[in-house]
């Protein structure tokens, strides 16, 4: 019975896992960073000719696609200039139709010997001339036509319109600014401090904070990629672009925090389960019993394993275990 007893209390007495050696390792050194959310390019529809806006047809914040019409720009002189060329093309065809009918009749009279050669070639010189001015009234018309045809404003590439500096009515002058336009692609663009600059590489991975400058790197939901880092410092600063995929939903100039990567450093890290609180304070459990204090710092997952890093309280060789 004795012996039946015994073995039911070992039974029932938990398994006491074998103490966690604590050792130094190196971790990435990340920092946050501000980034804003910029188009790559800028594009800007403009007027092509002078004159009054007649229609226009978007407002901040539209979608457009490539060549859509977004404003229409109408000048009263072509149509007038269109109005007399107009009546002078009608006037010259009747006198090319004149001509025509002179030179068929004289060449007819010379084909029965009636009429000469220089009253032939005469009529020929005026049906030519003839012909000639009313080919480049038509051409002069088709120019107007042409410039009147340009009053359409077009937008030059799909993207979201960030500003309309004009409104309905009102005059503008060839190559005058209709419509600001961001490319319906977007990059995340962070400055870093110029210390920094050796350790941010195109193709670096980094990652992107929640909206609304989550302060925690815990708030962090995608990765992004850097896309270039521009050769000039500006300000004591080094300017790269991070490629990021899902960015048409933010707002232009809408700002994020980005964790990158600015070198390796020594740290203590143990199993966030290790840690346990406690009246407000940070413990750990020795493997002689004792509890120390500590005082955690960042918090790391790595692939579903969550560690936190020890600043103080904590040295390297020092045996833990689980509370």
């Amino acid at each position: 019975m004795r012996r039946l007893a015994l073995l039911l209390l070992l039974a029932a007495t938990p398994a006491v896992a074998a103490p966690l050696v604590v050792r130094e390792a190196y971790v990435n050194d990340r920092k946050a960073v501000i980034a804003t959310v910029e188009p790559v390019h800028q594009l800007v529809a403009r007027a092509r000719i002078g004159g009054t806006i007649a229609s226009l047809t978007v407002r901040e914040g539209d979608d457009v696609k490539a060549g859509q019409t977004i404003a229409e720009v109408t000048d009263e002189k072509l149509a007038l200039q269109m109005q007399a060329l107009d009546s002078r093309i009608a006037s010259q065809q009747a006198t090319r139709d004149q001509a025509k009918t002179d030179y068929d009749r004289i060449a007819a009279l010379a084909r029965r010997g009636v009429s000469t050669q220089t009253q032939l070639d005469q009529a020929k010189t005026n049906l030519d001339v003839a012909e000639r001015n009313l080919a480049a009234m038509k051409g002069d018309r088709e120019v107007i036509a042409q410039q009147a045809s340009e009053g359409a404003v077009l937008a030059p590439g799909a993207g979201r319109v960030l500003s309309v500096p004009v409104s309905l009515g009102r005059v503008v002058m060839p190559g005058e600014t209709i419509a600001t336009l961001a490319e319906d692609k977007y990059v995340l663009r962070l400055q870093l401090p110029e210390r920094h600059a050796q350790f941010l590489r195109a193709g670096d991975r980094v990652l992107i904070g929640a909206r609304g400058l989550s302060e925690t790197e815990q708030g962090a939901t995608r990765e992004g990629r850097v896309r270039i880092v521009y050769p000039e410092i500006q300000g004591g600063r080094v300017i790269a672009d991070v490629d990021v995929s899902g960015l048409g939903d933010y707002f232009v100039g809408e700002r994020t925090r980005v964790y990158i990567d600015t070198g390796k450093r020594r740290t203590i890290e143990v199993p966030a389960n290790y840690v346990y609180r406690r009246a407000g304070v940070n413990y750990v459990k020795l493997a002689d019993g004792d509890e120390v204090v500590v005082q955690p710092g960042e918090t790391h997952d790595d692939k579903g394993v969550k560690t936190i890093e020890i600043l103080s309280g904590l040295a390297d060789g020092d045996r833990i275990v689980a509370p």
